[in-house]
């Protein structure tokens, strides 16, 4: 019996992500024949084409027309296990899926098929894809915290299978504050925080979520590196970051990869993640970030280790299982490549 070749990649775990931005132009075409939703594009490779975007605005006015194909529970629950089995084949062992309740309820869709549907095809993830998965309930932090307050007692209520809690849409002019009461709530409840800022927005809204909203863990958070005081705390406190390199460079948050501070929170001791944000828009699912980053930086096997390691340690997994998860990480890193 002959011994298989180490994996080119680590084993991971996928923080950021959100199920809705995991729609490939395909499978919208299918749902929208299925559904009898009308799509402004003539077939799968000329929605693909307009995934050219100016910034973060008009991504999500794109992202918001394809989403109009989700209707119902089995469209959700498609679109879950389509992404874990693209998400299995790139090593992720564990991803943590946020969804956006209120983009669906806008559109009458109820929120029960959503959850439904996600929470089917994630109790089935382990089995069919051996990927464990976490659910993150993510509001939109430009519309009123109040209906993000309400829709969360209705997630309470249900008993949702979420284990948290996200903040996320355009950043530019909408500051974590207004969201106080909300984490509040979800911290009361139990449920894990985190939250997106300083992605177009400055540091200090890293640091207004960490103090205000109570934040565990910040969602793309580059800005950090413009405010040396604030990396210091960071670090000391190991607060997991989950940076998206790829996607904020296709939004123009940062001119090119080669600009990307990715090397600096790596160089000043953060807890760093990569992740693939919404990978058909962008181009590329985790290990499609892997590589480009290992080429644009020419990062070592010990530092694509400890990138990875830090996805588990960033997780919401209970100890047991992110040293479980580590200890592969390890045996990834000493393998011959």
């Amino acid at each position: 019996m002959t011994t298989p070749a180490p994996s080119t990649r680590p084993p991971r775990a996928e923080l950021h992500v959100h199920v809705e931005g995991t729609l490939e132009p395909d499978l919208a075409f299918e749902l929208a024949a299925r559904n009898g939703v009308g799509l402004p594009y003539p077939d799968p490779e000329s929605l693909r084409a307009a995934y050219e975007f100016e910034d973060l605005r008009s991504f999500l006015d794109l992202y918001s027309a394809a989403m109009s194909v989700l209707r119902n529970e089995a469209d959700f629950a498609d679109l879950t296990s389509a992404y874990l089995t693209r998400a299995a084949r790139a090593g992720v062992r564990h991803a943590e899926i946020s969804f956006d309740p209120q983009a669906h309820l806008v559109r009458g869709v109820p929120l029960e098929a959503v959850v439904d549907g996600i929470a089917g095809a994630l109790r089935r993830s382990e089995v069919e894809h051996g990927v464990t998965t976490l659910l993150i309930a993510a509001f939109h932090r430009d519309r009123d915290s109040a209906e993000a307050l309400d829709i969360l007692e209705r997630l309470l209520a249900m008993d949702a299978p979420i284990v948290g809690i996200g903040l996320d849409n355009a950043e530019i002019g909408y500051p974590p504050g207004p969201f106080r009461d909300v984490y509040a709530r979800a911290e009361e409840a139990g449920l894990r925080r985190t939250a997106h800022a300083g992605e177009e927005g400055p540091a200090q809204n890293v640091r207004d979520a960490l103090d205000l909203l109570h934040a565990e863990r910040i969602d793309h958070g580059i800005a950090v590196v413009q405010d040396p005081e604030l990396v210091a705390r960071v670090v000391a406190e190991q607060v997991p970051f989950t940076v998206c390199p790829v996607s904020n460079v296709r939004l123009r948050a940062v001119p090119a990869l080669a600009e990307h501070p990715l090397p600096a929170m790596i160089e000043a001791g953060m807890l760093v993640s990569i992740n693939s944000d919404d990978p058909p828009y962008f181009g590329a699912y985790v290990d499609d970030v892997d590589d480009a980053v290992t080429a644009a930086f020419g990062l070592t096997r010990d530092q694509r280790a400890a990138l990875a390691a830090a996805s588990f340690r960033g997780s919401f997994l209970p100890p047991d299982r992110v040293a479980a998860h580590l200890a592969d990480v390890e045996a990834w890193r000493l393998a011959d490549g």
